[in-house]
């Protein structure tokens, strides 16, 4: 087989070795009648299959880094092991990726200048591995994090009108190689089958943006409001959780609300905490090794203000922002304690911020006198009744009854035949719809979700029209001013025009130039 004018037989030795992992030249190749079996051709056509496999895969892991700190606790929960888990997820995916694109490149451009794509059986061994394991990827992902494949649809109201592009300029890419392949193949019927495909696949791809919907697709003048940050346990990727310093550092965010989770001691004092045990954010192990695994409200105040609330950010580095604190945050960070709702609310008021809270556990048998024990610390702390929002669903009825003044956040969205009015709700970012978030907005009915803590969301929900975001990275979303990005749809329109139609010119050139 002779090479192709400008494939020197260097370059295309160079190129088959690292593919077939053989010390061939093209002299060589030649002499032993080597050519692309139809054998060859189904690993080749596996190979891309892995390619976009493990590409897709890709863009999960990039999606459900907004959700990951969610993992990591999960992890501790059941292994008591702490491990940034998404460092691992990206290095390997990285790797999985590298090494199914280098192969495609190697097996195109073997192809481009004439020569057989004889894949080494370590490299089809390598494959099937990379295919499962991406799918146990994806099956994990299904059975254990079911949510995250509505992210993956919010997501592409972000990301759509750029993978429409990124796409068609892949098929455009494509053409080289195909045309080439057509050209020099005897089959017709493959030929024919090849063509139609590909055909079809441009077809849809030119038409895809009439499918494609996205809030952030309008005119400058119609964006809302930016939408207000409350701080998920304070802010978290600047301070321990749910501390003071941890308040603090969200006022200097400029959050409006301090979001956290309130529980109640043996002896009847609301505190801070999140999990049911302490073992992830105190130091309760080397305090009271005999009673680290009991749940957090079997602990007296005196007991809980014996423990180290701050250490362990510093130790196990949460978010990667941990590093680079100055030496006052850590110093600040190392000194923290549990606080007590009454402190919070101090804080609270001193800042002239609302306070958001959850009363857990909420299958605690004496959880009525929770209840009871946090209105009394609320009406005792003075703090102006508006500014406290109640998220708890059990025993709303006497809240409303005891502090007629309290904001109250639902958990749900509303229902057909509402009896009173439900003004604010609080859900998962997937659970609302672009519309749904629109409809409630015209109602005059706040909606705030969680967690958002990538500015790729932020933007999709800001340009939803969102009241407010629940975030771990209010540092970061503080600094947007205006959406990543912002399309008005006539804008869109002749991208999508001009996109498709110099695509199509650059189709038909290469098939003319391969010929």
């Amino acid at each position: 087989m002779a090479d192709p004018p400008g494939c020197c037989s260097t370059c295309a030795t160079c190129l088959l070795c690292p593919y077939s992992c053989q010390w061939i030249t093209a002299k060589k190749e030649k002499r032993k009648g080597l050519r692309t079996t139809k054998y060859d051709c189904s690993w080749f056509f596996f190979l891309f299959c892995v390619f976009l496999f493990t590409l897709v895969w890709l863009y999960f892991a990039i999606i459900i880094l907004n959700d990951f700190h969610n993992f990591n606790e999960f992890i501790f929960r059941q292994r008591k092991l702490w491990l940034d888990w998404s460092l691992v997820l990206l290095i390997a995916t990285a790797v999985l990726i590298s090494y199914s694109s280098v192969l495609l490149v190697l097996a195109l451009c073997l192809q481009l200048c004439g020569h057989p794509l004889k894949l080494h059986w370590v490299h089809k061994i390598l494959l099937i591995l990379t295919a499962l394991v991406v799918a146990a990827a994806f099956t994990g992902l299904g059975i254990k994090w079911a949510e995250e494949w509505k992210s993956a649809r919010v997501s592409l109201q972000a990301t759509g009108p750029f993978l429409h592009i990124g796409t068609v300029g892949g098929m455009m890419l494509l053409a080289w190689p195909l045309a080439s392949f057509i050209y020099r193949t005897r089959s017709t019927g493959l030929r024919v089958f090849l063509l139609l495909v590909y055909c079809a696949a441009m077809i849809a791809l030119y038409l895809a943006p009439l499918g494609i919907t996205s809030p952030c697709i309008m005119e400058e003048n119609q964006l809302p409001p930016k939408p207000a940050l409350v701080g998920h346990r304070g802010a978290p990727m600047l301070a321990p959780e749910n501390t003071l310093m941890s308040l603090h550092k969200a006022v200097d965010c400029d959050v409006q609300v301090f979001e956290t989770d309130v529980m109640v001691s043996a002896d009847g004092v609301p505190f801070l905490m999140h999990d049911e045990e302490l073992t992830r954010t105190t130091n309760v192990q080397a305090v009271f090794p005999e009673r680290a695994a009991l749940n957090s409200t079997a602990f007296n105040w005196t007991d809980l203000q014996l423990l180290d609330a701050g250490s362990w950010f510093l130790e196990r580095r949460p978010f990667p922002t941990v590093q680079s604190l100055p030496p006052g945050d850590r110093k600040e960070a190392a000194k923290q304690r549990i606080p007590s709702l009454g402190q919070a609310l101090e804080a609270a008021k001193q800042s002239n911020i609302s306070i958001m809270f959850d009363l857990r556990p909420e299958n605690h048998s004496d959880y009525q006198n929770f209840v009871n024990v946090t209105l009394g610390v609320i009406l005792q702390s003075g703090i102006p009744l508006q500014q406290v929002l109640w998220l708890p669903d059990g025993f709303r009825e006497d809240v409303k009854q005891q502090a007629p003044g309290v904001q109250h956040v639902y958990g749900r969205k509303r229902l057909e035949n509402e009896k009173e009015a439900v003004l604010h709700v609080n859900l998962p970012y997937q659970d609302m719809s672009s519309e749904e978030i629109r409809q409630y907005r015209q109602d005059n009915i706040s909606v705030n979700l969680y967690v958002v803590n990538q500015p790729w969301l932020f933007s999709v929900l800001w340009c939803s029209g969102v009241s407010s975001v629940t975030t771990n990275a209010c540092q970061v979303l503080k600094e947007l001013k205006h959406p990543i990005w912002l399309l008005p749809s006539t804008t869109y329109f002749m991208i999508w025009i001009v996109v498709d139609c110099v695509s199509f010119l650059i189709i038909i050139w290469a098939f003319v130039l391969m010929k």
